[in-house]
C-alpha cells in the first residue's frame, strides 16, 4: 500500500514539484512490470514516512512519462535520485537496502 506521503511526478509537474521544490525531493523512477521496483516501493514509504518534514518524496512511473526520465539518463529502474535546489545530489540505481538510502539523504540534508 502505498503511502500517503509518496506523491506521484509527472512530466507535466516535474518542474514545479522537484525542481523548484524548497525541501530536496527524492524521486523513484520506476514500473508497474518491474519486479525491483515493487521490492524498493516499501522502503521508498518508509522513507516518506520517516523523512516527511524535511524532504519530499515522490514516484515517476518511466512508462507513462518518459521525458523526465530520459533528461536524467535513467537506463535503468528503479532508479533513485535525490535533488535538492533543483540538481541532482546523488543517486541509487537498483534495488538497494533502506540504509542505503537513509545514508544518501542524511549526507544530502546535513550540508
Amino acid at each position: 500500500m502505498a503511502s500517503d506521503k509518496v506523491m506521484t511526478f509527472t512530466d507535466s509537474n516535474f518542474d514545479a514539484e522537484v525542481l523548484k521544490s524548497a525541501k530536496p525531493v527524492l524521486v523513484d523512477f520506476w514500473a508497474v512490470w518491474c519486479a525491483p521496483c515493487r521490492a524498493v516501493a516499501p522502503v521508498i514509504d518508509e522513507i516518506a514516512a520517516d523523512y516527511g518534514d524535511v524532504l519530499k518524496v515522490g514516484k515517476v512511473n518511466v512508462d507513462e512519462n518518459q521525458a523526465t526520465p530520459g533528461s536524467y539518463g535513467v537506463r535503468g529502474i528503479p532508479t533513485v535520485i535525490l535533488f535538492n535546489k533543483g540538481k541532482v545530489v546523488d543517486q541509487i540505481v537498483g534495488a538497494a537496502p533502506k540504509a542505503a538510502f537513509k545514508q544518501m539523504i542524511d549526507k544530502a540534508i546535513s550540508n
